[in-house]
């Protein structure tokens, strides 16, 4: 992915990047997507962009291994998030979901992994602590709570499931306040060229329907321009 596509990428939401996905492939049914509501710390905040570093928690119970285990497996975790080449995105698994009651997010975590240059976070968990959230690092969960529970880490760099989206360390992910998507590696070339055609396209209808004198025969020019522009 080069600097131009990341920077358009951080400029559009997650449902133009879906519909791209599908103008770069020439069909409709593109299917690697988050499913359902999800939460955001910061809507204003725009989409968080970066190669998926993946990591499962638990919160609910107890951890039953021993606590050096406990700490090693936690340090291995913030090794993972601070390694490897940029930009990335967190995308935790919580493994207690739909029952999830710790946590994981909350100031201290959110800042630590900002200063790992990690451009957000993405979780089926919990998050906490909206007010001092540091900025321009937004969260997409799955709830928000007050506690952090037993919250301790279970697996680094495992492929993950959030909202019935498959994620592998290492996919290009793409999340906002709609949810998340993965971007198919074959169309990363295709798909700023797909950006732009596509929001190109919304304005032969977009335009003439913000204008005044707006009615139905000014909608069907320009919806027979509309669909003349993608065949």
């Amino acid at each position: 992915m080069n600097q131009s596509l990341l920077d358009l990428l951080k400029k559009v939401d997650t449902p133009t990047v879906c519909n791209a996905i599908e103008v770069a492939q020439g069909k409709r049914g593109f299917n690697d997507f988050t499913r359902g509501t999800m939460l955001c710390s910061d809507p204003d905040a725009g989409a968080m962009v970066g190669y998926a570093r993946t990591a499962k928690i638990a919160a609910v119970d107890p951890p039953t291994e021993a606590p050096d285990v406990i700490r090693a497996r936690r340090m291995e975790y913030y090794r993972h998030m601070a390694s490897g080449t940029g930009p990335a995105v967190t995308v935790v698994e919580d493994l207690d979901y739909p029952d999830c009651i710790g946590a994981y997010w909350g100031e201290i975590n959110t800042t630590v992994h900002k200063g790992f240059g990690i451009s957000g976070a993405l979780t089926n968990g919990v998050m906490r602590d909206l007010g001092d959230l540091p900025d321009r690092f937004p969260v997409v969960a799955g709830s928000v709570g007050p506690s952090h529970g037993f919250v301790h880490v279970k697996e680094v760099g495992a492929p993950v499931t959030i909202f019935g989206l498959s994620i592998k360390n290492g996919d290009l992910v793409h999340a906002d306040r709609h949810g998340a998507l993965v971007i198919p590696p074959e169309v990363v070339g295709e798909l700023e060229q797909a950006i732009v055609k596509l929001l190109e396209t919304e304005k032969l209808v977009l335009e003439p329907a913000r204008a005044s004198g707006f009615n139905f025969d000014a909608f069907e020019k320009a919806w027979a321009a509309f669909e003349a522009s993608r065949t």
